[in-house]
């Protein structure tokens, strides 16, 4: 469930083009909010340089249309998401705030995605470069716009699995104003319900399903192609195909027939907790302070944990020490692989990355390159142009440093990427299944070391892999 604002941002008083940009990039990427920038993506654009790369756009678009407004003028757009707390992941928020900036742009603007983890709720700021990637036309913010853009929101949150604002009211309240509110269920909902309770009294044909229906208080109107019903207070109707799955016209038909079986509806699986947890050092937190209450809970919960490591060894075929150890190394093993398998893929996704901002960043500053040249160096054309002429001769020495024959173009770069995200979400799928089966079985290991008495070697390495 998450709200969206969208904000247009202006140069303010006494500020410059560059200083409003800089002053609002600096702040979203504030490394204390987004985990040391880890949680920082970009499209089309380098978030390093974004600044500078927004400012460099707008001095084409000036210099290609002569279209300026003045103070007024919009040189960038600040969408907010804000999610509700403990429902979603920061890596999750991030990838869709970048889902969400892509839809509402088209692919046609670069922005900077930067997900906050600093307050109890997940939120992103995602700055939108006015100027689209060929620097002829602006991105204009449209009537209705707040409403178009939940709507697209919506539709991302429905496609993660999270939950959605029903019947959201034009407020401008604070985030937390819904959070609490009992979840009532839409007028789709209520119809879907009224069309099972009239099947469930089996209707002889599709004509006694609708007299039923209208005798259960459901408005129905069969005067255009497709029927449209109305439930109790709806206002406008809904027309039945885009209630979708059992409960189009069609489907309504065959469950009557009885050619249709109504599908089961998938139930969202409850996280289940760790199992097995490591024992509590007793003798060491009575030294640092803790009381007998807490000396009472500890081994409570120390024989807790020492039955369900018993209970894992019988679960797992009476397992013996010998078959411990060797599941837990093989576990860290794994784990250790799909950790390098990732650190590899996100090593060629960032070289794929630069690459196409330095492929982009030359084309963008070549006509003004090679003004320069034929201005003979001049002094003062590189003054006026010295932003371009830094980006682009940056560029040439990142080329140059490749020692390629020929550069690949940039929709060959964007599917390679493509590709690499897909592989890295599929180890990275993998990577946690594996990371959470090495915690269980080292902390089983632990356990069954304390109950048979076995010494410890010092085997700290593998203590520090297991807690990562």
């Amino acid at each position: 469930m998450a709200t969206t604002r969208l904000m247009p941002l202006h140069t303010g008083k006494n500020r410059s083009v560059s200083t409003a940009i800089a002053d609002i990039i600096g702040y979203v990427e504030n490394p204390q909010k987004t985990d040391n920038g880890r949680l920082i993506t970009s499209y089309e654009c380098d978030s390093r340089t974004a600044d500078a790369e927004f400012l460099l756009s707008k001095q084409q678009y000036l210099r290609q249309t002569g279209r300026q407004r003045g103070r007024d003028d919009v040189i960038a757009y600040h969408l907010r998401q804000a999610f509700k707390p403990g429902e979603i992941t920061p890596e999750l928020a991030n990838q869709i705030g970048r889902e969400l900036a892509m839809k509402l742009t088209k692919g046609n603007n670069a922005f900077v995605v930067c997900t906050h983890i600093d307050r109890h709720h997940v939120h992103n700021h995602i700055i939108i470069n006015a100027v689209n990637l060929d620097c002829t036309r602006k991105f204009r913010n449209f009537w209705n716009s707040t409403w178009a853009i939940r709507r697209m929101n919506d539709r991302l949150c429905l496609e993660h699995g999270l939950s959605v604002v029903e019947n959201p009211k034009p407020s401008r309240g604070s985030y937390g104003t819904w959070l609490g509110d009992e979840k009532q269920p839409s007028f789709q909902d209520r119809l879907r319900r009224a069309i099972d309770a009239v099947l469930d009294e089996k209707p002889a044909d599709f004509s006694d399903f609708l007299k039923k229906l209208e005798a259960a208080g459901v408005t129905v109107n069969t005067e255009r192609k497709y029927i449209r019903l109305k439930a109790p207070g709806q206002t406008r109707f809904t027309r039945c195909n885009t209630l979708k799955g059992d409960y189009t016209e069609q489907a309504i038909r065959e469950r009557i027939s009885g050619t249709r079986v109504l599908s089961p509806r998938r139930q969202k699986k409850k996280p289940t907790a760790q199992r097995v947890g490591l024992l509590i050092d007793i003798d060491a937190a009575i030294r640092s302070g803790k009381g007998t209450g807490y000396e009472r809970w500890a081994k409570m919960f120390n024989l807790k944990q020492l039955s369900q490591a018993v209970l894992y060894l019988k679960e797992h075929g009476d397992m013996t020490y010998e078959e411990l150890q060797e599941r837990t190394a093989a576990a860290v093993t794994r784990f250790n692989e799909l950790s390098a398998e990732i650190k590899d893929l996100e090593s060629q996704m960032s070289a794929n990355g630069e690459l196409q901002k330095q492929i982009v960043s030359y084309a963008k500053t070549r006509a003004v390159y090679t003004e320069y040249r034929k201005a003979g160096y001049s002094k003062k054309f590189r003054a006026a142009h010295e932003a371009e002429i830094l980006i682009h001769q940056a560029a040439k020495k990142y080329f140059d440093s490749l020692n390629a024959d020929k550069l690949p173009n940039v929709k060959a770069l964007r599917e390679e990427y493509a590709a690499l995200l897909a592989q890295k979400r599929r180890a990275y799928a993998e990577y946690k299944r594996a990371r959470e089966k090495m915690k269980e079985l080292y902390n089983v290991k632990s356990n069954v070391e304390r109950l048979l008495n076995v010494p410890e070697h010092g085997n700290e390495r593998e203590r520090e892999k297991t807690r990562r």
